[in-house]
């Protein structure tokens, strides 16, 4: 099998909680060496943001739970106190030989330590250092901690999110999971390796990359955020409404709901024929997409009070046929179930030391040449500590003192 893209990549990842190490897991899966840095006897905070947490085999309460799980695997757990002088020197020194530096600390509080960019860049020219925050490296807000609900608050997603105004339960919502961090994890990944070619291409030089999840969340808006800067207005909440082609939403149908978007117009007068009503296609109100945008509660209702007549399979079935794109709205296990998603592999198996077939989701990126097979179970606190610091010459007994007076 070819190497990896990645590989000869070493990463040293300070991240925590979500948005960072999501990123550091990516180029883990992608063939690079991760050294993830974590605090000693706690660990990253995600170890504590709850249940459900892996089983231990003698009983005991462990720190392994489904939020560390999701972001951590491909990754070796070293245990530094980096509050201790004795502490940042290890991270120096591991430093020295990282391409890459990943860290997601407020603005400033890595440079008491001597472990900012400059102090960094010093003894490793060549390093593409990471910064992973709330609201970035300058302006007002650089200080703050920002988590991605708050994001969603703040960047606008949550104005344009929520049931249509007039519905029960009105007003502005948060998407379910923590998307933001998603997206800003993309976006240091795609940050990292952009200046890693840059580095490659243009005579070595590294650089420091700032990625937050405010420019994130206001970038990922797209069209919606283009809608304002056109004509000054915010888009109304849509609930399960399409913005784009219409029809587009939930509908109900005699045993549970269906999600459809009409594309364009022939997938209109297809869906139209589907329903019993192709006379609904040359209805003038209908014709074409901009008038049915125009229109859109009445065409709505119209498709409304039709998919009530059969169940979700029907349905599913003759629009299939149709060519017009439909689906089920799945629950989890529905998702895992699906032949689909089970011929893409997106369930993936590891040997963790508490649960010997723990599953995960896969990368979602799939290559020819280089494929991602190899999946490593997120470590136990900790458990590369000796490995990785016996390479920088931190022998046994140097690292029994350092472990007796908590540096590591």
């Amino acid at each position: 099998m070819s190497a990896l893209p990645l590989q000869g990549i070493k990463i040293l990842d300070l991240t925590r909680v979500l948005a960072g190490p999501l990123s550091a897991q990516m180029l883990g899966d992608l063939g690079a060496e991760v050294i993830k840095i974590e605090r000693p006897g706690g660990g990253d905070d995600a170890r504590a943001f709850g249940p459900p947490y892996l089983a231990d085999p003698d009983g005991r309460a462990n720190n392994n739970n489904s939020f560390y799980l999701c972001a951590n695997r491909n990754k070796k757990s070293v245990t530094v106190n980096i509050a201790t002088p004795e502490g940042q020197d290890i991270v120096r020194e591991l430093a020295k030989s990282c391409d890459v530096m990943m860290e997601n600390y407020k603005v400033g509080d890595l440079k008491r330590y001597r472990l900012d960019y400059e102090s960094i860049k010093a003894i490793n020219p060549g390093i593409v250092y990471c910064s992973v925050t709330g609201f970035g490296q300058t302006g007002p807000y650089a200080p703050r901690a920002g988590y991605d609900a708050i994001l969603q608050a703040m960047g606008g997603l949550m104005s344009v999110t929520g049931h249509l105004d007039g519905e029960p339960g009105e007003g502005p919502m948060k998407v379910g999971p923590s998307i933001v961090d998603y997206m800003t994890g993309m976006n240091s990944s795609i940050g990292i390796l952009a200046a890693l070619y840059h580095r490659k291409a243009n005579g070595g030089a590294g650089q420091h990359v700032d990625v937050c999840l405010f420019d994130t969340v206001i970038a990922s808006l797209s069209h919606y955020a283009q809608i304002f800067l056109v004509n000054g207005q915010t888009p109304p909440r849509r609930g399960t409404w399409g913005n784009g082609g219409m029809p587009a939403g939930v509908f109900r149908c005699t045993d549970g709901e269906l999600m459809l978007v009409v594309g364009n117009d022939g997938q209109f007068a297809r869906t139209c024929a589907v329903l019993g009503q192709p006379e609904l296609a040359t209805d003038a109100r209908f014709v074409r997409n901009n008038d049915r945008v125009v229109h859109s509660k009445e065409i709505m209702a119209i498709f409304a009070g039709l998919f009530l007549k059969q169940p979700v399979g029907y349905w599913l079935d003759e629009l299939a046929k149709a060519g017009v794109p439909s689906g089920p709205i799945n629950d989890f296990a529905q998702v895992f179930a699906d032949p689909h998603v089970q011929s893409r592999g997106m369930q993936v198996k590891v040997n963790h030391p508490f649960e010997h077939d723990l599953s995960l989701i896969r990368n979602a990126i799939t290559f020819s040449g280089t494929p991602v097979k190899d999946y490593r179970a997120p470590p136990l606190l900790g458990a590369d500590t000796g490995d990785v610091l016996a390479t920088i010459g931190y022998g046994e007994a140097k690292r029994e003192a350092l472990k007796q007076r908590n540096v590591i």
